[in-house]
């Protein structure tokens, strides 16, 4: 047997618990050999016979107990069939482990033969690849399974060690405790290293989690003595080898941390390593941490003697602007060249999945770039084709001063291939070339211009002719610019080609990916028209989109599988109403395969749907989602309420909402059927709650420690109580990931969901070298605004500021620091205010304002402008305000001139308050401009109750109709108004079956007769929608039409019948009406009464709208007042 072997053991064994010994579930964990005599003395024995009964199926499995099993001589066991350890491991979890089973399964496993265990761990790994096993019995078998593993021949080969890892044992690495089993060997560093070798051969056969397990055994092994350098050392043969991350980590070097290479090493002996042909031939291959990466190329560049000529061309994209300051004119030409072929936008890194934003260069790329443009004074075409990508280095002033016109148009083929220009960049490059004579006369000459085409004003692209637009689109490389435009000119390419083309067909096939969203609902309705549903499946569309189009899609498609995610979540009720049940059924579990996310009024509609003739007993087949609609008790026919919760954790929980009887029920639910008897919840079960560990109380929160922060940091938001037990468990440190003074990068990172609850005692605690290498590494990858970024900007500042008249001589501000997104921390805000001065911001706001400055660097960034523009800000400064509009006053305002919509899209494009924003859409108006379909778009439903009755008057209906608007909780004046004109926008589609979907948001202004004729159209209004009619229209329904608008909702009226208007409504029906419509509701009018409702008069005051019903009782109680009145005259 290879000498490596024990080795291997003690490395998967161990890998993820550094504290092993403290770790739960170690005393189920046992080592070879075991004493057989000893072990079996107390176990009734058990004949050949009887396990033969077991393995032909004529007996249970659990006749036996796991001690007979593990004592049976080991001929009798190979019988067995492959899928017996699935049944032992069924008869074994429901019963707590004893202190003998660890040792009954290194004895059962060791009996077993190799290639018969193998294939039975095949047949169990395919059963239990998705689901979780129970942490005791988890522990317990991969006890006996790695001790057997150790004792096959040529397991340190790859295809063995393959078999076992990967495709055996799969369910059991995927929880890392079991890590924890084995314990500590010792094992000499030339050992290790014949394991990491074997371990590297199965690296990419392996999954990213078992990797991260793997490299976490890895680890534990190089600091477990707390030396550094270990398995390293100059003087000692066989430990001398500078290859030493090639020996020791191999491609698990993919998820080293910064801080974990500097446990490995000292900085010098690191730089060693680094420098190593070996290892700079292996990096060469792999996908680094970007903190890592960052820190490699540091290390190789960073002491002399190294050319960048030697760098791998992949960590080109990590220099630092220190490494090419003294390259001469060739070599940095040389460079850009390699920069602009190994350095795409979505350069991937482990452990970030998405796609850097377009224009989110880093500050070192963009530092680097800016040095090797200073290398040069004039840039001819032959300059600026060298630099290539590099050019984005390029400042305001180069563009406007040293480069000549004619040399400007010369290259703009070159510069229209450079990715990541800044707002002012490209459109100071446009506008000098349009100026100098440059004309868009064809497709051709526009999509010439391709990554620069940014830097169009709406105003000239809406000048062109649509048949221009129409060309450009036909080619490919133009159509690739379009995801980097601006939404403003995303929305102006749609109304140019939509003006052109008549039929939604027709403008789906040829409208661009990624303006396909912007397109207006009314232009996507289809009508008699077929849709061709392989282009509407290669786009992405919005939900309200799909929407439209869902009916004439599942009329069209036999196929529903066929049909995309994006098409699929345009799921309506109307729709699915019309289909048969065995066609809704196959339309529910193609959208679970799908994985299609639906609101709540669609899930809502959908399970009453999938439940009209029974809950169906395969629901693990429809989506998760409709699970939150449903009860543990519904599901039993398809699995336990362990499963159930399992599923609703991972379901998207939001929605429901946060403070619904239905999320509350939920929860306690949960806690039962987990049998969580106090407020202490482990780990085992945070994981089944998933999304329902938010929320979870403050108590639970503080009697759990640190099991819950995994499942919180994915929270959206929490609730003052869960906020102060958050910061309480943090402070304490008594978590996995330690206190926050020791905290790394990396862990600050795992831990960012919670960043906005840390207050400063927490944020205070944390090295400000973490903090600030946190922003610089992993910031423009979170989901953090730049608001809650501030917050850590805050930290970082000094406390004391020293008195100066004037900017510090270190601090002044450059082109460099411009450029660098950290420059919130280096100054405070009356060092801000100082160094500002004689600094001209215009060129550069749209990059610096979306830094992390706080409110008070904010404010100092707004003086500035005042004090430069004391007469109101330039028209071309008004689109670059970004967050600065959240300090703008009406005075302000007031001093602006705000001539299109595309700048008043921009300027409400941050969500201003209420009163800023209603100031800029007043001001607008002022100016004489119209409240045009982009003005509506920019208004959105957000600001829309903000506009007044002369606002609303002067909105064209056509306007309306290209764009989405929700009036529901303004004022009903207001929806009267816009119900009035989207009625008239949407009127030559009224018979259409979309047309419901289009008007449902101003359904609010409705008069009764509208509602009555939506009545008659299989509508199927959702119950939210329903409360919030108009009261007097709402109140005028008879029972009949409300059944016709409700449709299968119409259950829903019993919910809502005690809520206003619902109720109302319900006290004027008579009673025997409402019966009629089977649904449980009461308290209508009983026989013998009558309703007497006051004339309803149309006014414009809301308050009048009201309907004042009087119930009094028919002739015998008229009778009795006239006999009295008679009596007592």
């Amino acid at each position: 047997m290879s000498p490596s072997l024990p080795g291997l053991g003690f490395l998967l064994l161990v890998g993820w618990q550094v504290a092993s010994a403290t770790s739960p579930g170690t005393y189920l964990c046992s080592s070879s050999p075991v004493n057989e005599p000893a072990v079996c003395a107390s176990v009734k024995s058990v004949s050949q016979e009887m396990l033969l009964e077991v393995a032909r199926g004529q007996a249970s499995p659990c006749s036996l107990t796991f001690g007979q099993y593990a004592c049976a001589q080991s001929a009798w066991l190979q019988d067995l069939q492959d899928n017996f350890l699935i049944s032992l491991y069924s008869c074994l979890t429901p019963k707590p482990a004893s202190a003998m089973d660890p040792e009954y399964s290194i004895l059962f496993f060791s009996k077993y033969d190799a290639k018969k265990l193998v294939a039975a761990l095949t047949t169990f790994s395919q059963r239990f690849s998705h689901g979780p096993l129970s942490l005791e019995w988890n522990m317990i078998f991969i006890n006996g399974l790695w001790e057997k593993m150790l004792q096959v021949p040529d397991i340190d080969s790859p295809p063995v060690l393959s078999q076992w890892v990967h495709e055996g044992l799969q369910p059991f690495l995927v929880e890392p405790k079991v890590f924890a089993c084995l314990h500590d060997k010792n094992v000499l560093c030339e050992t290790f290293q014949m394991i990491v070798a074997a371990l590297n051969g199965i690296y990419s056969d392996l999954p990213v989690e078992e990797q991260r397990n793997l490299y976490a055994g890895i680890k534990y092994y190089l600091i477990q003595d707390g030396s550094n350098q270990k398995c390293y050392s100059a003087a000692v043969p066989g430990l001398n080898s500078t290859a030493w991350f090639e020996n020791y980590l191999g491609s698990f070097l993919e998820h080293a941390t910064v801080g974990d290479l500097q446990l490995f090493g000292d900085e010098p002996t690191l730089q060693k390593f680094a420098r190593d042909p070996v290892n700079i031939q292996m990096i060469s291959n792999l996908t680094l941490l970007r903190e890592t990466a960052v820190y490699y190329t540091s290390l190789l560049t960073s002491g002399p003697g190294f050319s960048l000529s030697s760098l791998p061309d992949r960590f080109v994209c990590y220099l630092s602007p220190s490494a090419v300051s003294n390259l001469s004119r060739d070599d940095a030409l040389s460079l850009a060249q390699r920069i602009s072929e190994n350095c795409p936008l979505n350069l991937k890194h482990r452990g970030i999945t998405r796609e850097r934003a377009p224009s989110s260069l880093t500050t070192e790329e963009l530092q680097v770039a800016s040095s090797l443009v200073r290398k040069f004074e004039h840039f001819p075409p032959a300059i600026l084709r060298a630099l290539g990508q590099a050019a984005v280095g390029l400042s305001i002033s180069d563009i406007e001063n040293s480069i000549s016109d004619k040399d400007l148009e010369a290259s703009i083929p070159a510069l229209g291939e450079v990715r990541g220009w800044n707002t002012e960049q490209s459109s100071t490059i446009i506008n000098k070339l349009l100026s100098s004579g440059y004309q868009i006369r064809d497709g051709q000459s526009l999509a010439k211009l391709g990554s620069l085409v940014a830097g169009i004003n709406s105003s000239t692209l809406r000048s062109l002719s649509p048949e221009v637009v129409l060309e450009a689109i036909k080619l490919p490389e133009f159509v690739q610019q379009m995801v980097t435009l601006p939404s403003v000119l995303k929305m102006t390419f749609v109304e140019k080609i939509s003006s052109s083309v008549d039929h939604p067909a027709d403008l789906v096939k040829c409208i661009p990916d990624a303006l396909a969203s912007y397109i207006p609902k009314s232009l996507l309705v289809f009508g008699e028209e077929k849709p061709n549903i392989q282009d509407l499946n290669s786009k992405m569309w919005t939900r309200e989109q799909a929407a439209i189009f869902f009916s004439d899609v599942i009329k069209t498609e036999p196929d529903f599988s066929r049909l995309s995610q994006s098409v699929l979540q345009g799921f309506t009720c109307a729709a699915a109403n019309e289909m048969e049940a065995e066609r809704f059924q196959e339309l529910a579990k193609v959208m679970k395969k799908k994985n299609v996310k639906l609101g709540e009024d669609q899930l809502s509609c959908l399970v009453k749907m999938v439940t009209l003739h029974g809950i169906p007993q395969d629901l693990d087949n429809y989506p998760k989602d409709l699970l939150l609609f449903l009860s543990p008790s519904d599901y039993a026919a398809t699995g336990s309420c362990r499963q159930y919760f399992a599923n609703i954790g991972k379901a998207n929980l939001d929605v429901l909402q946060r403070e619904s009887s239905q999320r509350k029920q939920l929860l306690l639910e949960a806690l039962a059927c987990l049998k969580i008897p106090g407020t202490q919840v482990n780990e085992e079960n945070a994981e089944i709650l998933g999304h329902l560990v938010c929320d979870l109380g403050g108590e639970y929160i503080r009697s759990s420690g640190g099991n819950l922060l995994k499942q919180l940091s994915q929270c959206e938001s929490f609730l003052p109580d869960q906020e102060e037990a958050i910061r309480g468990v943090i402070s304490s440190g008594n978590t996995t990931f330690g206190p926050p003074v020791a905290w790394s990068a990396f862990i600050l990172n795992e831990l960012s969901g919670l960043i906005p609850v840390f207050d400063h005692s927490i944020l205070q605690k944390i090295p400000k070298n973490v903090l600030t290498l946190w922003l610089k590494n992993y910031a423009h990858n979170s989901p953090l605004s730049r608001e809650q970024l501030a917050t850590i900007v805050e930290e970082l500042l000094p406390t004391r500021h020293k008195r100066a008249d004037g900017c510090p001589p270190d601090k002044q501000i450059t082109e460099m620091v411009l450029n660098d997104d950290l420059m919130p921390i280096y100054y405070t805000p009356k060092e801000l205010h100082a160094c500002l001065k004689n600094v001209s911001l215009e060129n550069h706001l749209s990059r610096i304002l979306t830094y992390a400055f706080s409110v008070q660097q904010l404010a100092e960034l707004k003086r500035n402008l005042d004090e430069t523009y004391p007469d109101g800000y330039p028209d071309s400064l008004l689109p670059k305000l970004g967050p600065l509009i959240s300090l703008i006053t009406p005075e302000d305002v007031s001093k602006w001139k705000i001539t299109s919509a595309d700048t008043l899209a921009v300027l409400l494009k941050d969500q201003p308050s209420d009163d800023q924003a209603s100031a800029v859409i007043k001001r607008y108006v002022d100016l004489g401009n119209a409240l045009n379909a982009t003005a509506l778009k920019a208004i959105g439903t957000r600001y829309v109750c903000l506009l007044n009755a002369t606002e609303l008057n002067i909105i064209d209906s056509n306007s309306l109709k290209l764009a989405s608007l929700d009036p529901s909780n303004c004022t009903q004046l207001t929806k009267n108004i816009l119900y009035a004109k989207a009625k008239q926008a949407f009127s030559d589609q009224k018979y259409l079956s979309a047309y419901y979907n289009l008007v449902e948001p101003y359904l609010g202004g409705a008069p009764a007769v509208d509602l009555g004729a939506l009545s008659k159209g299989n509508v199927n209004m959702n119950i939210s929608t329903f409360s919030k009619l108009r009261r007097d229209s709402l109140l005028s329904l008879t029972p009949s039409e409300v059944q016709g608008l409700l449709g299968i909702n119409l259950h829903d009226l019993q919910k809502w019948q005690n809520k206003s208007p619902i109720r109302e409504w319900v006290q004027t029906q008579k009673q025997s009406e409402l019966d009629k419509l089977h649904v449980g509701l009461t308290g209508g009018l009983q026989e013998g009464y009558m309703n007497i409702v006051t004339p309803k008069f149309q006014s414009q005051s809301a308050a009048s709208l009201s309907a004042v019903a009087m119930t009094l009782q028919l002739l015998p109680a008229l009778l009795i007042t006239f006999l009295m009145t008679s009596v007592l005259s």
